[in-house]
Protein backbone atom coordinates (compact mmCIF):
# COMPACT_ATOMS: atom_id res chain seq x y z
CA UNK A 1 0.00 0.00 0.00
CA UNK A 2 1.18 3.30 -1.13
CA UNK A 3 2.47 5.81 2.07
CA UNK A 4 1.02 9.32 2.79
CA UNK A 5 3.69 11.09 3.41
CA UNK A 6 4.51 14.83 1.86
CA UNK A 7 7.23 17.33 2.44
CA UNK A 8 5.84 18.39 6.05
CA UNK A 9 5.59 14.86 6.64
CA UNK A 10 8.58 12.96 5.48
CA UNK A 11 9.75 8.99 6.22
CA UNK A 12 13.70 8.67 7.41
CA UNK A 13 15.81 7.10 5.44
CA UNK A 14 15.87 4.19 7.86
CA UNK A 15 12.26 3.83 8.15
CA UNK A 16 12.05 3.81 3.83
CA UNK A 17 15.07 1.39 3.34
CA UNK A 18 13.21 -1.20 6.61
CA UNK A 19 9.73 -0.74 4.11
CA UNK A 20 11.64 -2.06 1.02
CA UNK A 21 13.16 -4.86 3.49
CA UNK A 22 9.67 -5.88 3.94
CA UNK A 23 8.74 -5.95 0.47
CA UNK A 24 11.54 -7.94 -0.39
CA UNK A 25 10.91 -10.77 1.98
CA UNK A 26 7.12 -11.34 1.40
CA UNK A 27 8.47 -12.28 -2.24
CA UNK A 28 9.87 -15.33 -1.27
CA UNK A 29 12.52 -17.50 -2.79
CA UNK A 30 12.28 -17.76 -6.54
CA UNK A 31 14.32 -19.36 -9.13
CA UNK A 32 16.65 -17.71 -11.40
CA UNK A 33 18.24 -18.12 -14.47
CA UNK A 34 21.66 -15.88 -15.32
CA UNK A 35 25.06 -16.24 -16.66
CA UNK A 36 28.19 -15.85 -13.95
CA UNK A 37 30.23 -12.86 -14.88
CA UNK A 38 32.07 -12.29 -11.78
CA UNK A 39 33.27 -15.04 -9.27
CA UNK A 40 34.89 -14.15 -5.59
CA UNK A 41 35.97 -17.18 -3.75
CA UNK A 42 38.24 -15.61 -0.66
CA UNK A 43 40.09 -18.40 0.99
CA UNK A 44 39.33 -19.25 4.21
CA UNK A 45 35.92 -16.98 3.93
CA UNK A 46 32.62 -18.87 4.19
CA UNK A 47 30.86 -17.17 1.61
CA UNK A 48 31.44 -16.81 -2.34
CA UNK A 49 29.79 -14.16 -3.70
CA UNK A 50 29.24 -14.00 -7.25
CA UNK A 51 27.21 -11.72 -10.07
CA UNK A 52 24.24 -12.92 -11.88
CA UNK A 53 23.59 -11.80 -15.51
CA UNK A 54 20.76 -11.75 -18.22
CA UNK A 55 22.30 -12.80 -21.48
CA UNK A 56 19.77 -10.71 -23.17
CA UNK A 57 20.08 -7.61 -21.41
CA UNK A 58 22.19 -5.33 -19.55
CA UNK A 59 21.14 -6.50 -16.42
CA UNK A 60 22.85 -8.04 -13.18
CA UNK A 61 22.53 -8.66 -9.31
CA UNK A 62 24.67 -9.78 -6.93
CA UNK A 63 24.50 -13.47 -5.21
CA UNK A 64 25.66 -14.65 -2.21
CA UNK A 65 25.66 -18.01 -1.42
CA UNK A 66 27.49 -20.20 1.65
CA UNK A 67 30.55 -22.02 0.61
CA UNK A 68 29.41 -25.58 0.84
CA UNK A 69 26.58 -24.36 -1.53
CA UNK A 70 29.10 -23.61 -4.41
CA UNK A 71 31.33 -26.10 -3.56
CA UNK A 72 29.32 -28.96 -4.74
CA UNK A 73 29.17 -27.20 -8.38
CA UNK A 74 32.52 -25.46 -8.65
CA UNK A 75 34.00 -28.68 -10.87
CA UNK A 76 31.54 -27.22 -13.21
CA UNK A 77 30.68 -24.02 -12.57
CA UNK A 78 33.06 -20.87 -13.61
CA UNK A 79 32.53 -17.41 -15.02
CA UNK A 80 30.61 -17.44 -18.09
CA UNK A 81 28.85 -20.35 -17.37
CA UNK A 82 25.03 -20.24 -17.15
CA UNK A 83 23.19 -21.41 -14.01
CA UNK A 84 20.20 -21.65 -12.56
CA UNK A 85 20.00 -20.34 -8.56
CA UNK A 86 17.49 -21.18 -6.12
CA UNK A 87 17.77 -17.92 -4.25
CA UNK A 88 16.30 -15.91 -1.90
CA UNK A 89 16.12 -12.24 -2.24
CA UNK A 90 17.70 -9.81 0.64
CA UNK A 91 17.74 -6.37 1.16
CA UNK A 92 20.98 -5.05 3.41
CA UNK A 93 19.00 -2.15 4.84
CA UNK A 94 22.45 -0.50 5.89
CA UNK A 95 23.78 0.55 2.44
CA UNK A 96 20.20 0.07 0.65
CA UNK A 97 21.81 -3.01 -1.65
CA UNK A 98 19.39 -5.65 -3.04
CA UNK A 99 21.34 -9.13 -4.00
CA UNK A 100 19.96 -13.32 -3.53
CA UNK A 101 21.31 -15.81 -1.06
CA UNK A 102 21.36 -18.79 -3.24
CA UNK A 103 20.48 -21.99 -1.25
CA UNK A 104 21.09 -24.20 -4.23
CA UNK A 105 23.35 -23.73 -7.96
CA UNK A 106 22.46 -25.93 -10.77
CA UNK A 107 24.62 -25.46 -13.79
CA UNK A 108 22.45 -25.52 -17.19
CA UNK A 109 23.29 -28.17 -18.93
CA UNK A 110 23.48 -28.90 -22.83
CA UNK A 111 20.56 -30.62 -23.33
CA UNK A 112 18.98 -28.50 -21.68
CA UNK A 113 19.84 -25.69 -23.77
CA UNK A 114 19.45 -27.19 -26.75
CA UNK A 115 15.96 -28.18 -25.92
CA UNK A 116 14.78 -24.16 -24.61
CA UNK A 117 16.48 -23.44 -28.20
CA UNK A 118 14.65 -25.82 -30.40
CA UNK A 119 11.53 -24.45 -28.25
CA UNK A 120 12.76 -20.80 -29.09
CA UNK A 121 13.19 -21.66 -32.72
CA UNK A 122 9.27 -23.08 -33.06
CA UNK A 123 8.11 -20.57 -31.33
CA UNK A 124 9.72 -17.71 -33.70
CA UNK A 125 8.87 -19.61 -36.56
CA UNK A 126 5.77 -19.52 -35.73
CA UNK A 127 5.56 -16.18 -35.84
CA UNK A 128 6.75 -16.00 -39.77
CA UNK A 129 10.08 -14.92 -38.74
CA UNK A 130 11.74 -17.59 -40.36
CA UNK A 131 9.66 -17.66 -43.60
CA UNK A 132 11.15 -17.85 -46.75
CA UNK A 133 9.14 -14.67 -48.35
CA UNK A 134 10.97 -12.65 -46.09
CA UNK A 135 14.24 -13.36 -47.24
CA UNK A 136 15.58 -10.30 -49.36
CA UNK A 137 17.91 -10.50 -51.95
CA UNK A 138 21.45 -9.45 -51.92
CA UNK A 139 23.00 -6.83 -54.42
CA UNK A 140 25.27 -8.16 -57.08
CA UNK A 141 27.66 -5.70 -56.11
CA UNK A 142 27.68 -4.20 -52.83
CA UNK A 143 29.72 -1.16 -52.72
CA UNK A 144 29.91 -1.32 -48.98
CA UNK A 145 29.54 -4.22 -46.69
CA UNK A 146 29.09 -3.52 -42.93
CA UNK A 147 31.24 -6.22 -41.11
CA UNK A 148 30.37 -7.18 -36.96
CA UNK A 149 33.29 -9.69 -35.82
CA UNK A 150 35.47 -9.81 -33.19
CA UNK A 151 38.32 -7.39 -32.85
CA UNK A 152 41.56 -9.02 -34.83
CA UNK A 153 39.31 -12.10 -35.56
CA UNK A 154 40.14 -14.74 -37.83
CA UNK A 155 36.85 -14.16 -38.67
CA UNK A 156 37.55 -10.32 -40.04
CA UNK A 157 40.41 -11.09 -41.65
CA UNK A 158 38.99 -14.08 -43.54
CA UNK A 159 36.23 -11.65 -45.12
CA UNK A 160 38.17 -8.66 -45.71
CA UNK A 161 41.39 -10.62 -47.64
CA UNK A 162 38.76 -13.02 -49.40
CA UNK A 163 36.44 -10.59 -50.44
CA UNK A 164 38.99 -7.81 -51.65
CA UNK A 165 41.15 -10.65 -53.22
CA UNK A 166 37.65 -11.07 -55.23
CA UNK A 167 36.54 -7.37 -55.79
CA UNK A 168 39.32 -4.93 -54.81
CA UNK A 169 37.42 -2.04 -55.17
CA UNK A 170 35.25 -3.20 -52.43
CA UNK A 171 34.52 -1.24 -48.85
CA UNK A 172 34.02 -2.19 -45.48
CA UNK A 173 32.59 -0.26 -42.82
CA UNK A 174 33.41 -3.08 -39.75
CA UNK A 175 32.24 -3.46 -35.93
CA UNK A 176 34.24 -5.10 -33.79
CA UNK A 177 32.66 -6.28 -30.36
CA UNK A 178 32.36 -9.48 -28.71
CA UNK A 179 31.34 -12.47 -30.30
CA UNK A 180 30.74 -14.18 -27.04
CA UNK A 181 30.17 -13.80 -23.22
CA UNK A 182 27.77 -11.72 -21.57
CA UNK A 183 28.36 -8.47 -23.63
CA UNK A 184 28.40 -10.17 -27.26
CA UNK A 185 24.45 -10.15 -27.39
CA UNK A 186 24.09 -6.02 -26.72
CA UNK A 187 27.28 -5.35 -28.56
CA UNK A 188 26.05 -7.57 -31.70
CA UNK A 189 22.46 -6.08 -31.78
CA UNK A 190 24.05 -2.46 -31.29
CA UNK A 191 26.08 -3.02 -34.18
CA UNK A 192 23.62 -4.29 -36.14
CA UNK A 193 21.26 -1.54 -36.15
CA UNK A 194 24.25 1.09 -36.63
CA UNK A 195 24.87 -0.53 -39.87
CA UNK A 196 21.64 -0.81 -40.86
CA UNK A 197 21.17 2.67 -40.22
CA UNK A 198 23.38 3.76 -42.36
CA UNK A 199 21.92 4.17 -45.92
CA UNK A 200 24.99 3.49 -48.05
CA UNK A 201 25.31 -0.09 -46.20
CA UNK A 202 24.34 -2.73 -48.83
CA UNK A 203 24.91 -5.83 -47.14
CA UNK A 204 25.47 -6.53 -43.32
CA UNK A 205 27.60 -9.70 -42.70
CA UNK A 206 27.53 -11.42 -38.64
CA UNK A 207 30.76 -13.26 -38.89
CA UNK A 208 32.49 -15.56 -35.87
CA UNK A 209 34.70 -18.72 -36.55
CA UNK A 210 33.12 -21.27 -34.51
CA UNK A 211 33.18 -22.31 -30.90
CA UNK A 212 31.24 -24.30 -28.72
CA UNK A 213 27.61 -24.40 -28.07
CA UNK A 214 27.75 -22.25 -25.13
CA UNK A 215 29.82 -19.60 -27.28
CA UNK A 216 27.68 -19.16 -29.67
CA UNK A 217 24.56 -19.01 -27.99
CA UNK A 218 24.67 -15.31 -28.41
CA UNK A 219 23.81 -15.92 -32.10
CA UNK A 220 20.75 -17.52 -30.81
CA UNK A 221 19.10 -14.86 -28.59
CA UNK A 222 15.76 -13.81 -29.25
CA UNK A 223 16.66 -10.09 -28.69
CA UNK A 224 19.31 -10.51 -31.68
CA UNK A 225 17.05 -12.96 -33.89
CA UNK A 226 14.87 -10.25 -33.58
CA UNK A 227 16.78 -7.64 -34.30
CA UNK A 228 17.93 -9.40 -37.71
CA UNK A 229 14.40 -9.45 -38.33
CA UNK A 230 13.51 -5.83 -38.62
CA UNK A 231 16.67 -5.00 -40.90
CA UNK A 232 15.78 -2.76 -44.14
CA UNK A 233 19.63 -4.08 -45.05
CA UNK A 234 19.78 -8.05 -46.33
CA UNK A 235 21.80 -9.94 -43.47
CA UNK A 236 24.35 -12.35 -44.42
CA UNK A 237 25.02 -15.03 -41.17
CA UNK A 238 28.85 -16.31 -40.95
CA UNK A 239 28.87 -18.24 -37.99
CA UNK A 240 31.36 -20.99 -38.87
CA UNK A 241 29.66 -23.75 -36.90
CA UNK A 242 28.25 -26.56 -39.00
CA UNK A 243 26.62 -29.08 -36.19
CA UNK A 244 24.44 -26.91 -34.37
CA UNK A 245 23.37 -23.93 -36.45
CA UNK A 246 22.36 -20.83 -34.10
CA UNK A 247 19.24 -19.20 -35.19
CA UNK A 248 20.87 -16.51 -36.69
CA UNK A 249 20.94 -18.52 -39.70
CA UNK A 250 16.96 -19.20 -39.77
CA UNK A 251 16.72 -15.42 -39.40
CA UNK A 252 19.37 -13.98 -41.89
CA UNK A 253 18.73 -12.99 -45.75
CA UNK A 254 21.70 -15.72 -46.38
CA UNK A 255 23.53 -18.39 -44.74
CA UNK A 256 27.30 -18.91 -44.99
CA UNK A 257 29.14 -22.25 -43.84
CA UNK A 258 32.14 -19.88 -42.64
CA UNK A 259 32.89 -16.13 -43.06
CA UNK A 260 35.27 -17.56 -46.06
CA UNK A 261 32.22 -18.45 -47.56
CA UNK A 262 30.26 -15.35 -46.57
CA UNK A 263 33.02 -13.78 -48.41
CA UNK A 264 32.87 -15.39 -51.51
CA UNK A 265 28.71 -15.20 -51.76
CA UNK A 266 28.39 -11.91 -51.11
CA UNK A 267 31.06 -10.16 -53.11
CA UNK A 268 31.68 -11.31 -56.82
CA UNK A 269 34.88 -12.25 -58.52
CA UNK A 270 36.45 -10.09 -60.52
CA UNK A 271 37.87 -12.43 -62.16
CA UNK A 272 34.80 -14.93 -63.55
CA UNK A 273 32.83 -11.40 -64.02
CA UNK A 274 35.44 -9.95 -66.48
CA UNK A 275 35.33 -14.14 -68.41
CA UNK A 276 31.42 -13.62 -67.90
CA UNK A 277 31.48 -10.19 -69.98
CA UNK A 278 33.99 -11.59 -72.50
CA UNK A 279 31.80 -14.42 -73.11
CA UNK A 280 28.42 -12.54 -73.23
CA UNK A 281 30.16 -10.12 -75.46
CA UNK A 282 31.28 -12.84 -77.55
CA UNK A 283 27.78 -14.00 -77.95
CA UNK A 284 26.72 -10.64 -79.00
CA UNK A 285 28.72 -10.28 -81.23
CA UNK A 286 28.05 -13.53 -83.08
CA UNK A 287 24.25 -12.77 -82.88
CA UNK A 288 25.02 -9.11 -84.38
CA UNK A 289 26.61 -11.06 -87.28
CA UNK A 290 24.43 -13.60 -87.74
CA UNK A 291 21.45 -11.31 -87.80
CA UNK A 292 23.97 -8.98 -90.39
CA UNK A 293 24.66 -12.17 -92.52
CA UNK A 294 20.66 -12.88 -92.78
CA UNK A 295 19.86 -9.53 -93.66
CA UNK A 296 22.45 -9.48 -95.99
CA UNK A 297 21.06 -12.80 -97.61
CA UNK A 298 17.45 -11.00 -97.37
CA UNK A 299 18.56 -7.82 -99.66
CA UNK A 300 20.64 -10.38 -102.24
CA UNK A 301 17.32 -11.97 -102.73
CA UNK A 302 14.90 -9.09 -103.16
CA UNK A 303 17.79 -7.45 -105.21
CA UNK A 304 17.64 -10.27 -107.44
CA UNK A 305 13.89 -10.20 -108.00
CA UNK A 306 12.99 -9.08 -112.00
CA UNK A 307 10.86 -5.89 -110.75
CA UNK A 308 14.39 -4.54 -108.47
CA UNK A 309 16.97 -6.13 -110.68
CA UNK A 310 15.18 -4.58 -113.95
CA UNK A 311 12.42 -2.16 -112.72
CA UNK A 312 11.96 -0.11 -115.94
CA UNK A 313 11.09 -3.50 -117.42
CA UNK A 314 7.70 -3.39 -116.28
CA UNK A 315 7.22 0.59 -117.09
CA UNK A 316 8.52 -0.53 -120.76
CA UNK A 317 5.90 -3.22 -120.94
CA UNK A 318 3.19 -1.03 -119.93
CA UNK A 319 4.81 1.71 -122.62
CA UNK A 320 3.89 -0.53 -125.63
CA UNK A 321 0.21 -1.19 -124.46
CA UNK A 322 -0.40 2.66 -123.76
CA UNK A 323 1.03 3.63 -127.03
CA UNK A 324 -1.01 1.05 -128.66
CA UNK A 325 -4.25 2.44 -126.75
CA UNK A 326 -3.44 5.77 -128.01
CA UNK A 327 -2.89 5.03 -131.49
CA UNK A 328 -6.35 3.20 -130.82
CA UNK A 329 -7.93 5.97 -129.52
CA UNK A 330 -6.62 8.33 -131.69
CA UNK A 331 -7.55 6.61 -134.56
CA UNK A 332 -10.90 6.10 -133.21
CA UNK A 333 -11.21 9.56 -132.45
CA UNK A 334 -10.00 10.91 -136.21
CA UNK A 335 -12.70 8.64 -137.58
CA UNK A 336 -15.95 9.91 -135.42
CA UNK A 337 -14.48 13.09 -136.22
CA UNK A 338 -14.41 12.40 -139.68
CA UNK A 339 -17.92 11.13 -139.57
CA UNK A 340 -18.93 14.10 -138.19
CA UNK A 341 -17.40 16.43 -139.94
CA UNK A 342 -19.47 14.78 -143.26
CA UNK A 343 -22.53 15.07 -141.58
CA UNK A 344 -22.32 18.65 -140.94
CA UNK A 345 -21.50 19.19 -144.77
CA UNK A 346 -24.49 17.08 -145.83
CA UNK A 347 -26.66 18.84 -143.43
CA UNK A 348 -25.02 22.56 -144.45
CA UNK A 349 -25.47 21.20 -148.13
CA UNK A 350 -29.03 21.28 -147.15
CA UNK A 351 -29.97 23.94 -145.30
CA UNK A 352 -28.04 26.00 -148.12
CA UNK A 353 -30.07 24.03 -151.04
CA UNK A 354 -33.44 24.78 -148.72
CA UNK A 355 -33.05 28.35 -147.65
CA UNK A 356 -34.85 31.35 -149.02
CA UNK A 357 -31.69 32.80 -149.93
CA UNK A 358 -31.01 29.54 -152.47
CA UNK A 359 -34.51 30.12 -153.74
CA UNK A 360 -33.87 33.72 -154.67
CA UNK A 361 -30.70 32.95 -156.29
CA UNK A 362 -32.68 30.77 -158.95
CA UNK A 363 -35.02 33.81 -160.27
CA UNK A 364 -37.35 34.28 -157.29
CA UNK A 365 -38.45 36.92 -155.42
CA UNK A 366 -40.43 37.83 -152.52
CA UNK A 367 -43.09 40.69 -152.68
CA UNK A 368 -44.01 42.04 -149.24
CA UNK A 369 -46.62 44.78 -148.68
CA UNK A 370 -45.50 48.04 -146.73
CA UNK A 371 -46.31 46.61 -143.07
CA UNK A 372 -43.68 43.46 -144.20
CA UNK A 373 -46.34 41.01 -145.32
CA UNK A 374 -45.69 38.07 -147.56
CA UNK A 375 -47.98 38.33 -150.59
CA UNK A 376 -48.93 34.90 -151.36
CA UNK A 377 -52.52 35.83 -153.57
CA UNK A 378 -53.09 37.59 -155.54
CA UNK A 379 -56.15 38.55 -153.84
CA UNK A 380 -54.19 39.80 -151.06
CA UNK A 381 -53.11 42.76 -153.07
CA UNK A 382 -55.18 46.19 -155.22
CA UNK A 383 -54.26 47.80 -158.18
CA UNK A 384 -51.92 50.70 -158.03
CA UNK A 385 -50.57 49.21 -154.63
CA UNK A 386 -46.95 49.64 -154.31
CA UNK A 387 -44.98 46.90 -153.33
CA UNK A 388 -41.59 45.58 -152.45
CA UNK A 389 -39.78 43.04 -154.47
CA UNK A 390 -36.87 41.54 -152.55
CA UNK A 391 -34.61 39.32 -154.79
CA UNK A 392 -31.56 37.78 -154.17
CA UNK A 393 -29.08 41.10 -154.42
CA UNK A 394 -31.20 43.49 -152.92
CA UNK A 395 -35.00 44.40 -153.06
CA UNK A 396 -36.74 47.53 -154.77
CA UNK A 397 -40.50 48.79 -155.46
CA UNK A 398 -42.70 47.84 -157.73
CA UNK A 399 -46.64 48.76 -158.82
CA UNK A 400 -49.73 46.78 -159.31
CA UNK A 401 -51.68 47.16 -162.83
CA UNK A 402 -54.77 45.61 -162.52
Amino acid sequence: MALNTSAQAPLPVGEVSRLIGGWIDRLGAVWVEGQITQLSRRPGAGVVFLTLRDPSHDISISVTCYRQVFDAVADVVSEGARVVVHAKPEWYAPRGQLSLRAAEIRPVGIGELLARLEQLKKSLAAEGLFAPERKKALPFLPQLIGLVCGRASAAERDVLENARHRWPAVRFEVRNVAVQGVHAVPQVVQAVKELDALGEVDVIIVARGGGSVEDLLPFSDEQLVRAVAECRTPVVSAIGHEPDNPLLDHVADLRASTPTDAAKKVVPDVGEEYERVRLLRDRARRCVEAFVEREERGLAHALARPSIEDPHRMIDERADHVASLTDRSRRTLRHLLDRADSELTHTHARVVALSPAATLKRGYAVLQKEDGHVVRDPAEVTAQETLRARVSEGEFSVRVDA
